[in-house]
């Protein structure tokens, strides 16, 4: 399921953001399931998966070092995603993390995961979340 949001909306808007702008944060956020998992899996131990130690090992350098440094990235990442939910709305930035990092349209988040607000709001908090991240991002 995705989420049907007008890519742009009207510029008189308080929480308007170019269309590409957009689409670029849209694709940022889609990308946090595979920054948790590399996350995860860069635990310090030796059971990480072969596509992560990979990532890891360019170059020449202290591999404890590569793995703090990717650790690291990937916890920057995730965390400002996460701040964004936050600074939403702080009761519903759950559900808001939930929809832009896994493409979950209103329709789920109220009638699968019983989101207790309105549609207008849900949209509002939506286009909020994006404008909040394009300010973290610059």
């Amino acid at each position: 399921m995705s989420t049907d949001v007008r890519p742009e909306i009207s510029e008189r808007s308080p929480y308007w953001i170019e269309r590409h702008r957009y689409y670029e944060l849209k694709h940022f956020c889609l990308q946090y399931p595979i920054w948790k998992k590399a996350y995860l899996a860069l635990d310090g131990y030796c059971s990480q998966s072969m596509t992560t130690d990979e990532k890891i090992k360019t170059g020449n350098g202290d591999p404890t070092e590569k793995y703090a440094e990717a650790r690291l990235h990937f916890g920057d990442r995730m965390l400002l995603i996460e701040n964004a939910a936050k600074q939403t709305d702080p009761q519903l930035g759950e559900y808001v993390l939930k929809a832009v990092t896994q493409e979950l349209s209103y329709g789920y988040l109220k009638l699968r995961l019983d989101m207790p607000c309105c549609k207008e709001t849900y949209y509002d908090l939506y286009r909020r979340f994006f404008w909040l991240l394009s300010k973290a991002r610059n």
